[in-house]
């Protein structure tokens, strides 16, 4: 059917139905500043790659001893941690990096770590005696680590491994890893 014919049918009297606007329009287009909106996305966008603070940190002394564990770790869990026996499947060194450096390497680490299914390992800050800033990268990574939800407990290592020099880390088993040990006990 065709305009004309339905025009035809209906008759010359039909006349379209007249009705206030619910909205009022506007013929000019509002200019946004599109700029600042791009430098939040862009600075949203790097903080999700790289979540760790690089706020001041509290400075420890470089003979202190670190320790830390989430709620729901087992107890035998992080004494086994503490006293190194977990075998540690990989190694990061920061000795000679700037604290930027440090707090990206640290970062990507653990997903390295997460992603090979790493489940122990050691971060070797170093103690920083006889620096400017004695146990400065000590004190970041002290201040990094509860920040990363994929960190369960972490501890001072043992001598053998570099003493209070050194960081066990205990990581969280991968979304994989998960799904295996399950479908193993059922």
């Amino acid at each position: 059917m065709s305009n004309d014919d339905f025009l035809s049918m209906v008759g010359d009297d039909v006349v379209p139905k007249k009705t206030a606007a619910r909205v009022a329009l506007r013929k000019d287009p509002i200019l946004f500043d599109k700029a600042p909106r791009r430098l939040a996305a862009s600075a949203l966008s790097e903080s999700d790659l790289d979540p760790l603070s690089s706020s001041p940190v509290e400075m420890l002394n470089p003979l202190d001893e670190l320790a830390f564990m989430r709620p729901g770790v087992q107890h035998g869990v992080y004494k086994n941690l503490r006293l190194g026996k977990y075998t540690t499947d990989a190694r990061l060194d920061l000795h000679r990096m700037t604290v930027e450096q440090a707090r990206i390497s640290v970062y990507q680490f653990v997903q390295d770590c997460l992603a090979h299914d790493v489940r122990a390992a050691i971060i070797t800050h170093g103690k920083g005696i006889g620096r400017e800033q004695p146990a400065l990268l000590k004190s970041c990574v002290a201040y990094w680590l509860p920040q990363m939800d994929e960190i369960l407990a972490f501890h001072s290592a043992q001598k053998q491994h570099g003493g209070v020099g050194a960081t066990y880390i205990l990581i969280k088993k991968s979304a994989h890893k998960k799904r295996q040990t399950r479908l193993q006990n059922t």
